[in-house]
């Protein structure tokens, strides 16, 4: 099992960056795929960016491509977005989520075992 906090969320206007942080603890993180995804109130969680346990894969969504980068550092048991020309509408919670390695690399959330608690972020116009 392994734990997952997220940190580095905030205000900022829009064409601002943050960046975010997801702190692993337990299990070798290097055993986990990990992933981004949001909700916005009223809406379903989405996906965001993923990438494979040994970060030499990522993955995005559309609405983000170009503009946030998934990383890993595998020696401090942390995944980052680096988040870069933010908009309004990627106003929402951020999660971090954790799959098992020999899973494939999830969009769904339902693709994902671990949880961390969120962080807000929040784009004004």
């Amino acid at each position: 099992q392994v734990q997952l906090v997220e940190s580095g969320g905030g205000l900022v206007q829009a064409g601002g960056s943050l960046r975010l942080s997801c702190a692993a603890s337990g299990r070798t993180f290097s055993s986990y795929n990990m992933g981004w995804f949001r909700q916005a109130p009223g809406k379903e969680r989405e996906f965001v960016a993923a990438i494979n346990w040994s970060g030499g894969s990522t993955y995005y969504a559309d609405s983000v491509k170009g503009r946030f980068t998934i990383s890993r550092d595998n020696a401090k048991n942390t995944v980052y977005l680096q988040m870069n020309s933010l908009k309004p509408e990627d106003t929402a919670v951020y999660y971090c989520a954790a799959a098992h390695r020999w899973q494939r690399v999830g969009v769904r959330p339902d693709e994902y075992d671990y949880w961390g608690q969120g962080t807000q972020v929040t784009v004004s116009s």
